[in-house]
C-alpha cells in the first residue's frame, strides 16, 4: 500500500482530429481560457474512464456529433509538470494525452455541430499553418504530430513535451503541411483542352513501378507544402508535357517517360499567371524511369522534399478533397491500364533518398 501510494499521479486527457473535406483541422475556441487558446475537440479523463470513453463522450457533449467513430490513437503525448506551456501558478501534475482519429466530416455532419455555449464560443476548420497559430506551442506540435501520423499511415506517434521520442517520420521532418486550394472541387475535363484556351500548367502523378507516386514538398518559412512534379508552361517548352519533363527534372530529379493526358482544370481568371483570363491546366499521368540524386531547383534556389506516397495519400496530402480523390483513383487506373502497375497498398509515407533510386 505504501508501495502503491508514492506513485505519481498525472492528469489523462483524450483529443480527437477530426477534418473538413480539403483537409482542414477542427479546433473549438474555450470560454474559459485566460490565454484565449483554441484546442482540439476533446476533454479530461473522468475517474474509471477509459481515453476512447472520454474522447466520445467528449465530442459529443462539445460537437452535438454522438456517433464520431474514432478510427484509432493517432499520438500518444506526455507532459512534464514543468513544461513552459503551463500557466505559471497551475498545479499541474503532468499530463498523458491521447489524440484520436476522428475522421473526416461530411458537410451535413459539420452543419449539425452544436455547441454549449457556455463552455465553447465557436468551432472553425484551419489550415493547419493558422491552427498552430491558435493552439499552445506544445498543443500544436502534438495536433501536427497526430495528423501527420494519419496522413502519412506511420505508427502512432508518441511524444514527450511535443517532440518526437523515436525515429520521425518523413513528413514532421519535412514540416509538411496540407493547403486548402481554391479551386480544389473544379471538375476535371477529360476531353481536349479547347483550343480558345491556352495551357498554363503541366502537373503529373508520377509512377514509380510499385504503383506509388512522386510528391515535392517546397520548403518554406512557415512549413514545406507539397505539391505533383510540374510547373508553369514556359514560351520555350514546345508542349505541356515538355514543361512537364523539364519542371520534373529540375524539382524532382525525375526521369519521365509515356505521359498520359487525364484532362484539364478550368482556371477562370488566370490571376496567379498575370491575369491571362481563362485557361487550362493540365493534368496527365507518366512513369517515373530514374530518379537521381537530390539537387538545388533552380528556380527557387533550395533543394525539394522528395516524397512516395500512394495516389490516395497525396490526394489527401494536396488538399483537393473528393474531386481530388476521384483524380487520384482515375490516375491510378490509368497506370494500371497504360503499364501494367498494381494499385499500391497503404503504406507509410517514405523520403526518397538523397542519392537517388534505382528503378526497375
Amino acid at each position: 500500500m505504501q508501495y502503491a501510494a508514492s506513485r505519481h499521479a498525472v492528469w489523462l486527457g483524450a483529443a480527437a482530429i477530426v477534418t473538413d473535406q480539403v483537409g482542414r483541422v477542427l479546433l473549438v475556441h474555450p470560454t474559459y481560457r485566460e490565454d484565449d487558446r483554441w484546442l482540439l475537440p476533446g476533454g479530461v479523463v473522468e475517474p474509471g474512464e477509459h481515453p476512447h470513453v472520454a474522447c466520445r463522450r467528449e465530442i459529443t457533449e462539445e460537437l452535438g456529433l454522438p456517433d464520431l467513430p474514432l478510427s484509432g490513437v493517432l499520438a500518444v503525448h506526455s507532459l512534464s509538470p514543468r513544461h513552459p506551456d503551463i500557466r505559471s501558478g497551475t498545479p499541474c501534475p503532468g499530463e498523458i494525452r491521447y489524440v484520436f482519429d476522428g475522421g473526416t466530416l461530411t458537410l451535413d455532419q459539420a452543419k449539425a455541430i452544436r455547441l454549449p455555449r457556455e463552455e465553447l464560443s465557436e468551432f472553425a476548420f484551419f489550415e493547419t499553418r493558422d491552427a498552430v497559430q491558435r493552439l499552445r506551442p506544445v498543443d500544436g506540435q502534438i495536433m501536427l504530430a497526430a495528423y501527420r501520423a494519419r496522413l502519412g499511415n506511420t505508427a502512432t506517434a508518441h511524444l514527450a513535451d511535443g517532440r518526437h521520442i523515436l525515429d520521425i517520420p518523413a513528413l514532421d521532418r519535412h514540416d509538411v503541411h496540407v493547403r486548402y486550394r481554391p479551386l480544389w472541387d473544379s471538375p476535371l475535363n477529360r476531353g481536349p483542352v479547347p483550343e480558345r484556351l491556352s495551357v498554363q500548367q503541366a502537373w503529373a502523378w508520377c509512377f514509380v513501378p510499385d504503383g506509388r507516386v512522386v510528391l515535392v514538398a517546397d520548403p518554406g518559412p512557415r512549413g514545406a507544402l507539397p505539391m505533383l512534379p510540374g510547373g508553369t508552361v514556359e514560351k520555350t517548352d514546345p508542349t505541356p508535357e515538355d514543361t512537364l519533363r523539364r519542371e520534373a527534372a529540375e524539382e524532382a530529379q525525375l526521369t519521365l517517360t509515356d505521359p498520359v493526358r487525364l484532362g484539364w482544370v478550368l482556371d477562370e481568371t488566370g490571376e496567379v499567371y498575370g491575369g491571362v483570363g481563362p485557361n487550362a491546366r493540365l493534368r496527365l499521368a507518366v512513369r517515373v524511369t530514374a530518379i537521381g540524386p537530390a539537387a538545388v531547383d533552380p528556380a527557387t534556389g533550395h533543394p525539394f522534399a522528395r516524397l512516395l506516397a500512394t495516389p490516395a495519400q497525396a490526394a489527401a496530402l494536396l488538399g483537393w478533397g473528393p474531386p481530388g480523390a476521384r483524380q487520384a483513383q482515375l490516375a491510378a487506373e490509368t497506370a494500371q491500364e497504360h503499364w501494367g502497375l498494381a494499385l499500391a497498398r497503404p503504406t507509410a509515407i517514405e523520403e526518397v533518398p538523397a542519392e537517388g533510386m534505382r528503378l526497375s
